[in-house]
């Protein structure tokens, strides 16, 4: 258990945020809330954690033991739970569960063939008032969509035929650098792709491309595709379209053979409310697992909101992320939808400032649960890493339970999207420099954060990628390196200075969307009535950037030569950097991180010699990086030359639309006389 430190009678979170002092009393009741849980949930025995608590996995479900197999729910309001499928003929009541008290139906199958492996199976749920109704069986590890026999089925997984990992001495990297991807749209072909061509085809072009963790989407069973995987349904298993559960585990140890961690994008904000197939009503009532009433329905998302107060709840959410963590070996967690979690009415049209952090609107049971989450995946592994997809920037939340915190690791910067997406909307003159060094600043001290320009959510169609905002219909007809087009030119040299831009000051980490490295063309469509079910739109066109003729191999080989620079310049990634330099008519800004030294030329059209820049210690600068580049498709204007300094200066030559990285070097030609 966690040890809650204060020092000198306050939790280090309100000397990061001075100005929360007014709301010690509630960073005090998270903190009661957090203690009081924690111990009902464990009792009064000290050794006891919570990775002994959250254990559902291993009780309830289907598991093979020896002369037989158990089948165990907990199912509360129902009267009655009978077990069908291939083994009896889908025989509605031949197979009774015995109601054995507290709410736990069980049932041993005498025979080690009484079940097998593959075996598709229903549970026939009778509630309080007679009503019978099929359901997948709650912790199935597998199921099975045929809509022309049984619909949505559990399989049967046979507990005593292991997976022969190979991973034992994997250690993950250092640094946070994502690939953030989508198995079933990953092929180039207009059909639903698996895990092992994944692992096969993808994951080498990831490694090649310097990633060095992998955010899998839409793993967690979903029954509709178009929901990107974030409606789900059978917590406990991973998504069939894509293969089968030895599948994934095929695919994240080849990953971790890479060196490359695999995190998994986590559903525990809600959960989809199709009947029979899920969680939903599946003892008859809704109060099993989520809030009744409207506090128990998303208005946004029409899902299900969990009851975070209940201890049964927790104990499934909490099995489920040990069985993610254990089972398949995963790396850590995004955590979807965090602020939907946070507060009662999810965030929707709240502008957040320090009082509206606490109060009425707080979902209390919440912020306990992602602590709870946080202490069980340290335990389990240290080096796991958690994310919160929080838009609120909730106080604390990646700072240690300890200090009064909730205890993730990153939170995603998802103001930098929205502020590329309004810079793109504007003429190139009304930029604002200082505005955009404010958003990209604009986190909370101690905590460190994911910086991204696009993730799945602006690749989606109704939205638009960067690059397709910046060049638009050009994409379809000037993107060949033979063809002359300012329209490209001005895209490309802006999509490569805002991705420095945001990798290099946004955050500690670095987040990608599948294909947006290369400048994906299109948006993502998922097939539907809309589209006549077409996959045309939910594929990646790899070889738009294999090809030599096309000019998306430099953004490729810019964003690859990126995330090499970034893994140099780590150790001084903290904060968003020391400014050094920002003017708003000649629409310059550069900052320094160690070492390094960052400058943006962001004019249309006026070119700067002779530009000064203060830097922090004296010594000989030397270009490492240029966007500019003609192996990136710019025009080679920027010569990777050394300069001196005199007088804690430099002075360089700096192009339009044209951003450099500078090195801090022992010594070196002086190209440029110092001043």
């Amino acid at each position: 258990t966690v040890t809650l430190k204060k020092e000198a009678g306050m939790y280090r979170i309100l000397k990061y945020n001075p100005e929360l002092l007014p709301y010690e009393g509630d960073i005090k009741q998270r903190m009661r809330s957090y203690s009081d849980t924690l111990r009902r949930l464990l009792g009064e025995n000290e050794g006891r954690t919570l990775c002994d608590f959250a254990n559902a996995h291993h009780f309830f479900g289907f598991h093979h033991a020896r002369g037989g197999w158990y089948y165990r729910e907990w199912a509360p309001g129902a009267r009655e739970i009978c077990l069908e499928g291939d083994f009896n003929g889908w025989d509605q009541t031949s197979h009774p569960l015995t109601k054995l008290g507290g709410g736990v139906f069980e049932i041993f199958l005498e025979g080690d063939g009484a079940l097998w492996d593959g075996c598709l199976v229903k549970a026939v749920v009778t509630d309080c008032d007679g009503k019978k109704r099929e359901n997948v069986p709650l912790y199935v590890r597998r199921t099975h969509q045929d809509s022309n026999t049984h619909g949505f089925c559990g399989v049967v997984t046979d507990d005593f035929a292991g997976y022969p990992w190979t991973d034992g001495d994997f250690v993950p990297p250092k640094g946070l650098y994502i690939y953030e991807a989508h198995v079933g749209m990953a092929p180039e072909e207009g059909r639903v792709g698996t895990y092992r061509e994944f692992a096969d085809n993808i994951l080498p072009r990831i490694k090649r491309s310097g990633y060095n963790t992998l955010q899998l989407m839409a793993i967690m069973e979903h029954p509709y595709y178009g929901s990107f995987g974030y409606q789900v349904s059978s917590f406990f298993a991973p998504s069939s379209r894509f293969g089968t559960p030895s599948d994934l585990k095929y695919l994240i140890d080849r990953a971790h053979g890479m060196g490359i961690r695999v995190l998994l994008d986590l559903v525990h904000s809600h959960a989809v409310k199709n009947e029979g197939e899920g969680l939903y009503k599946f003892d008859g009532t809704v109060f099993q697992f989520f809030h009744t009433g409207k506090k128990g329905e998303h208005p946004a998302w029409g899902t299900a909101c969990f009851d975070y107060g209940k201890p049964e709840v927790l104990h499934f959410l909490l099995s489920n992320l040990k069985y993610w963590l254990e089972e398949y070996h995963f790396d850590g967690f995004r955590f979807d939808g965090v602020t939907s979690m946070l507060y009662h009415d999810h965030g929707l049209g709240t502008s957040f400032s320090s009082d509206k952090y606490f109060g009425e609107n707080l979902h209390r049971e919440a912020v306990t649960y992602l602590q709870l989450a946080a202490t069980l995946t340290k335990e389990i592994s240290k080096r796991a890493v958690l994310i919160a997809e929080d838009m609120s920037g909730m106080p604390g939340m990646c700072l240690p339970i300890k200090d009064g915190g909730i205890g993730f690791d990153y939170r995603l910067s998802m103001g930098l999207p929205d502020m590329w997406i309004k810079v793109a909307k504007m003429a190139d003159e009304q930029w604002s420099m200082g505005e955009i060094w404010k958003e990209l600043c604009l986190r909370r001290g101690g905590e460190k954060a994911v910086a991204y320009l696009e993730s799945h959510d602006q690749a989606l169609v109704g939205d638009k990628t960067l690059i397709f905002r910046l060049a638009d219909s050009a994409m379809y007809t000037d993107m060949s390196v033979f063809c002359q087009s300012p329209v490209i030119d001005r895209a490309m040299a802006l999509r490569k200075m805002f991705a420095l831009l945001t990798a290099t000051a946004g955050g500690e980490g670095y987040l990608n969307f599948m294909g947006n490295e290369f400048g994906h063309p299109e948006w993502v469509d998922f097939p539907r009535e809309g589209n006549g079910y077409s996959y045309h739109y939910c594929r990646r066109q790899w070889s738009l950037a294999d090809s030599d003729h096309l000019r998306y191999k430099y953004l490729l080989a810019f964003d690859r030569d990126m995330l090499a620079l970034l893994a140099r310049m780590r150790t001084s990634m903290d904060g968003c950097g020391n400014l050094l330099l920002i003017h708003e008519d000649d629409k310059l800004l550069a900052f320094s991180r160690g070492d390094y030294v960052v400058v943006f030329n962001f004019h249309s059209t006026n070119s700067k010699e002779g530009l000064r820049i203060p830097v922090p210690r004296e010594g000989a600068y030397r270009v490492v990086m240029s966007t500019d580049d003609k192996a990136y498709g710019g025009f080679g204007n920027v010569a990777h030359m050394t300069y001196r300094t005199m007088e804690q200066g430099i002075e360089l030559y700096l192009p339009s639309r044209t951003a450099i990285v500078l090195k801090r070097t022992d010594g070196g030609k002086v190209s440029v006389k110092p001043f």
